[in-house]
């Protein structure tokens, strides 16, 4: 089953193109299209926030890390502001993802 995203009219694919292409592609009702997509992006989430890595086979990897303080500075003003340590999510595409955004897009 291949799913295409050409006929997109926006250059982002969002949570209810991605419903609409279960409901079509697969047979899923719009609530359980709706909610099956929900609950995806959902325990991604929630991994995230334990800390823990999401790895996606063929896609590529989501990681926690932690930053820590530095001094930034106020673009407009040029006045130094300590930035503060946190926490952020880092994602690693795998090497076939990597691939297959390189090759031409008639290949692909």
């Amino acid at each position: 089953m291949e799913f295409t995203v050409e006929s997109l009219e926006q250059p982002a694919l969002t949570k209810a193109q991605l419903a609409d292409m279960l409901f079509d592609n697969i047979g899923l009702n719009k609530r359980e299209a709706k909610d099956m997509v929900d609950a995806f992006f959902d325990l991604i989430s929630e991994s995230l926030i334990k800390g823990e890595d999401v790895k996606l086979s063929s896609f590529g990897n989501f990681q926690v890390r932690m930053k820590k303080a530095r001094p930034g500075r106020n673009p407009r003003t040029g006045e130094e502001v300590p930035i503060e340590a946190r926490r952020v999510v880092t994602f690693h595409a795998s090497g076939k993802l990597k691939d297959s955004v390189q090759a031409p897009a008639d290949m692909a």
